[in-house]
């Protein structure tokens, strides 16, 4: 999942189309599939292909289906189209490579069926080029998980899991598993790998002791 980006901070557009989308966490260096079937999206995959080829995934404060327009969560994440191809019938698959985090300077006039915002990528330019190794508790961490698991029921790659990386692993996992949209806010706007760890370590074990019945499984 750990994808080289190559991109200097400079070439980051300030002015990006966004894919509002709860649930759905793209973080730096990971990497999100996407099935485009909605016209304006549909729009949005054209237009920014022909251009700087990102778009920002971000998460609606309210499910969009529930309001016409809904409010936007203030940090999201830019990535760049990879893989695009297009259906017979219009449709797109594609893979977001996640780029940077920004925050929502400003919402732009609607010009288009799809949204468009000024993104201030200052907090964040950390994430182009890290400046240190990412440190955190693995087998904390994997402890956590290997409970939550055992409580779902479910299994994983333990090898593969012990071989990646610590950023792949967190990353990989905070995408990934099935939280719900404020739980991956806060994984996304973690300052560090190191926070980012000790977010999905509780959310494991708040998951497998609600799994059993003793506990809530949300955030607080």
């Amino acid at each position: 999942m750990n994808t080289s980006t190559a991109i200097a901070p400079d070439t980051l557009s300030p002015t990006i189309p966004v894919f509002p989308l709860s649930g759905a966490l793209l973080l730096p260096r990971g990497e999100l599939p996407l099935h485009v079937f909605e016209q304006r999206y549909r729009d949005m995959v054209r237009d920014s292909a022909s251009s700087h080829g990102l778009i920002g995934m971000i998460q609606p404060t309210r499910p969009e289906s529930t309001v016409n327009r809904s409010d936007l969560y203030g940090t999201g994440c830019v990535g760049r189209m990879s893989g695009l191809r297009r259906t017979d019938d219009g449709r797109y698959y594609l893979t977001l490579i996640g780029l940077c985090r920004y925050d929502v300077a400003e919402e732009l006039p609607m010009t288009h069926a799809y949204r468009e915002v000024v993104a201030d990528y200052r907090r964040y330019l950390s994430d182009v080029d890290p400046a240190e190794p990412a440190v955190m508790d693995r087998e904390k961490l994997l402890s956590a998980l290997r409970s939550y698991l055992d409580a779902q029921d479910m299994e994983t790659d333990w090898d593969r899991l012990y071989r990646v990386d610590e950023e792949t692993l967190v990353n990989a996992l905070a995408m990934m598993c099935p939280f719900d949209p404020r739980e991956k806010q806060a994984l996304l706007e973690a300052a560090d790998i190191r926070e980012r760890s000790e977010i999905l370590t509780s959310l494991f074990t708040m998951g497998g002791l609600a799994a059993r019945g003793t506990a809530p499984s949300s955030m607080q």
